[in-house]
């Protein structure tokens, strides 16, 4: 079976938990500082990966000791690290993520070397295996945003010429070019970030997003009449809404108590990955993709909290109703 190629960021995560968000010029106590492997491609990976996929990454990390933790925690999980480069002249990515009582969070990133991540890491060779007979390892694409448009756009280019499809996470939220958005099988943002594709507001923010699913369906058509093919939007804990040519369909989530919603967003996406790579329908997709982004939340750290294949499938299994 064909796998699954991501192209983004490696982050080391520095989490501290407190009982809210700081106000501007305000000083607060938290617990201990915690460093978690992070970064939205690498989460994604990683999070495919636990799932049974067979993922391989390629990104940038610093020749420093983050950039070290984080290969060797992408191959404890099976992901392939051998296009994972490290940059010599950059220190390796950074989050700094505050998480509050009701397990939301804030997160400010420092780029590092996922800014440096270019085209001429990506050539057509990386989508091929000449040890297959086919030549064809990979069948699925994740992108993210973490890493330069140019890249990304770039990749998305040679996976169409190589038959994968791709999928865009546009995180974090921009504006992207016509060209990205009609080359992208599966566009999923969160609702922030469609609030910012569809032109609603001039810049993110947590008092700026879409607020019910007929207003949610008509920003993703924004985005279906640039020629994205099958747009997904993340509502969190109400699940997620598939918008394409075909119609709108609301798949709801379940009910969990949430402790910290960091990589929610990549477990779903992961998710939803693994089982396309399993020929599911589209709907059974994203039912899988919501529980496991579910069953994120229910742990604190990005990648400590991604489920794994067992732990989904005994999810899935246990009676209780979907929200």
């Amino acid at each position: 079976m064909a796998g699954i190629l991501v192209i983004g960021s490696l982050n080391a995560d520095l989490v501290v938990r407190a009982p809210r968000f700081p106000a501007p010029g305000e000083t607060i106590s938290g617990n201990d500082l915690q460093i978690f492997p992070g970064g939205k491609g690498a989460n994604q990976a990683v999070a495919a990966a636990r799932l049974g996929a067979d993922v391989a990454m390629i990104g940038r990390v610093g020749n420093d000791p983050f950039g070290s933790n984080l290969i060797d925690n992408l191959k404890q999980n099976r992901v392939d690290t051998s296009r994972v480069l490290r940059d010599e002249s950059a220190s390796t990515g950074t989050a700094i993520i505050v998480v509050d009582s009701n397990g939301q969070n804030s997160i400010v990133l420092s780029p590092g070397a996922n800014g440096k991540v270019s085209s001429s890491d990506v050539e057509p060779a990386s989508f091929r295996d000449p040890s297959t007979s086919s030549g064809q390892r990979f069948s699925l694409l994740l992108l993210q945003l973490e890493i330069p448009t140019e890249t990304v756009l770039h990749s998305a280019r040679l996976a169409r010429q190589n038959g994968l499809r791709v999928l865009l996470n546009p995180a974090p939220a921009r504006q992207l070019p016509d060209e990205l958005v009609a080359l992208s099988d599966f566009i999923l943002p969160n609702e922030t970030e469609l609030s910012l594709l569809a032109g609603r507001t001039p810049a993110p923010s947590a008092n700026q997003t879409i607020s019910d699913l007929a207003s949610v369906e008509t920003a993703a058509r924004s985005l279906v009449t640039r020629e994205a093919q099958t747009v997904i939007v993340t509502l969190g804990a109400d699940g997620a809404l598939i918008v394409n040519q075909n119609g709108a369909k609301h798949i709801p989530s379940f009910k969990v108590n949430v402790v910290d919603t960091t990589a929610a967003g990549d477990a779903f996406i992961g998710g939803f990955a693994a089982a396309l790579l399993n020929n599911k329908p589209l709907e059974d997709a994203i039912q899988y993709a919501c529980a496991c982004g579910a069953l994120a939340v229910t742990q604190f750290g990005a990648q400590p909290s991604l489920p794994t294949k067992e732990e989904v499938e005994q999810f899935v299994r246990a009676p209780r109703n979907a929200q």
